[in-house]
């Protein structure tokens, strides 16, 4: 059967490598995310014109980039178990799982509850005649 050693020998190498680059897009997207989300931080320097809790709209974008970086640990995972199922890797793939489930759960209260506000403080639209 040396078809299928190597035909399993290719399988687990072609597995092992797309976990490394799923965890790397998982490190990467954490990254981007911290990046992309540090420009909106508020400076000691300059006082925010908005009301309310200022670090909300910065916490919810941070917040879609971890749980897409979780998607991709999540699937990182699942390659593992897919080709090594062990105790252990049962147990990882179910607690990614688990905290990826609760933060987008709560993410997206966050976001809806944050739309919600945003609607509440924008002006009423105005019509072609100039009224609401």
């Amino acid at each position: 059967m040396p078809i299928a050693e190597s035909a399993e020998t290719l399988l687990l190498a072609l597995a092992g490598t797309t976990r490394f680059l799923l965890e790397t897009l998982s490190v990467g997207t954490v990254l981007v995310g911290l990046l992309a989300c540090a420009n909106q931080l508020p400076r000691p320097w300059r006082r925010r014109a908005q009301p309310g809790l200022p670090l909300a709209g910065v916490r919810l974008r941070f917040g879609a980039w971890l749980s897409l970086a979780l998607e991709f640990q999540l699937g990182a995972d699942i390659v593992a178990t897919t080709t090594t199922p062990s105790g252990q890797h049962l147990i990882q793939l179910g607690v990614v799982a688990v905290i990826r489930t609760f933060l987008n759960l709560f993410l997206a209260r966050e976001l809806e509850a944050e739309t919600r506000l945003e609607r509440q403080k924008a002006p009423p639209a105005q019509g072609p005649s100039g009224e609401p």
